[in-house]
């Protein structure tokens, strides 16, 4: 941002490869309406505040409005990192896509020859580059072709939809946890979301937020990413699949892991499990561990006692508790304090370390919910 050297509203040509460095101040001082080209991959990239926030939102709407604004209503957007992704097979080819697409516009004063030269000279994926030019360059001449072609090589997949309705959000997680455990658990999982779902209906006429909360969250108690689900996520052949989309060619995996063995198991500076690597053999060991899921929670269980895995145990069993109070309480006064209940659990993400720290900031945020929905006229007279 400090070597800008382009006088305020004097620039010939915005290129935004970048969607939040284009909407910075210093970028758009330097365009003027009418004058200023403005061509900007509007893939979400977000910045190091998702690292410190978890729940940060990139308020790509309010960049693209401020662009906008500044370079008028031609500014194109396109998502030059995903039509990359899909049509070369590598998201860092987007540059060179976004700038043949800038070529073709005639917004650079430059032979296409000089620019393919150019690539040749840094020798740096020179195939590759070169594609990714001529792919923007049609995409700019014919954008419905190219978006034609990269539908056309997308493998279906419906786990990266997202559910439309209340009723597609249990019936995928129910399947699922058929795929996770068995039959049974998924079943206790319909039973306590439709004993819900017919309680909300009959206390809160019209409401369906608690249901859909406890649908989201119940799951993602009951689904916890414990060592056989991760073995049985790696084994299944989704991530082969995923693999072979993404990537060409022979391919050596490597797996790192911090196995639940007592004298392999060694604690980093910052509070996690050391992990070590293991080779392709790995996979085989996985493929015995997912075939062993029907001993999850069971005497049999060599990781039972775990500290990890009876954490979870405890986060779901607490769940199902407090699911247990609601139904025995629940009134359309206390009805947003349930709905409030019933996503806390949206906030316990990581593993080990990570993980405890985000259940002693939920449990916190718990006790204070409980006795907001417990007394709600009492709280509501506090607020007047």
């Amino acid at each position: 941002m400090h070597a800008i050297r382009i006088a305020a509203g004097e620039a010939d040509l915005m290129l935004g490869c970048d969607l939040v460095v284009a909407g910075a101040k210093q970028v758009l001082a330097a365009v003027e309406q009418g004058k200023t080209a403005v061509l900007v991959n509007c893939a979400q990239v977000f910045p190091g505040d998702i690292e410190r926030n978890p729940d940060f939102v990139l308020p790509s709407e309010e960049i693209k409005q401020a662009i906008r604004r500044a370079g008028g209503p031609e500014s194109t957007f396109i998502d030059t990192t995903a039509l990359a992704q899909a049509l070369l097979g590598d998201s860092i080819a987007a540059n060179i896509f976004i700038l043949g697409y800038a070529w073709q516009k005639g917004y650079l004063p430059l032979s296409d020859a000089a620019i393919l030269r150019a690539i040749e000279l840094n020798g740096e994926s020179v195939p590759m580059n070169h594609s990714a030019f001529l792919w923007g360059r049609r995409a700019a001449h014919d954008l419905n072709s190219v978006l034609a072609v990269v539908e056309s090589l997308r493998q279906p997949n419906r786990n990266r939809e997202r559910s439309k309705t209340l009723e597609e959000i249990i019936e995928r997680r129910a399947a699922f946890l058929v795929d996770y455990q068995d039959k049974a658990y998924a079943a206790r999982y319909r039973a306590r979301v439709e004993k819900i779902a017919k309680l909300e209906s009959q206390r809160a006429p019209g409401a369906r937020d608690l249901t859909e909360a406890v649908a989201r969250y119940l799951f993602k108690l009951m689904a916890a990413k414990d060592y056989y689900e991760v073995a049985r996520l790696y084994t299944d052949g989704a991530f082969r699949r995923q693999l072979a989309e993404t990537f060409e060619g022979d391919l050596r995996l490597e797996l790192h892991l911090a196995p639940p063995i007592p004298f392999l198991q060694r604690k980093t500076d910052f509070g996690g499990s050391r992990k070590f690597t293991f080779g392709p053999w790995m996979f085989k060991v996985l493929r015995v561990l997912a075939k062993m899921k029907s001993l999850r929670n069971t005497w049999f269980d060599v990781v039972r006692f775990d500290h990890d895995r009876a954490v979870e145990r405890k986060l779901l069993a607490d769940y199902e508790a407090m699911l247990d109070e609601i139904s025995d309480s629940l009134t359309r006064e206390n009805h947003a304090g349930a709905v409030a209940l019933a996503r806390l659990p949206e906030h316990i993400r990581g593993f080990g370390h990570v993980k405890a720290r985000h259940i002693a900031a939920v449990d916190a945020e718990r006790e204070r919910l409980i006795a907001e929905y417990r007394h709600p006229s009492a709280v509501k007279l506090a607020a007047e």
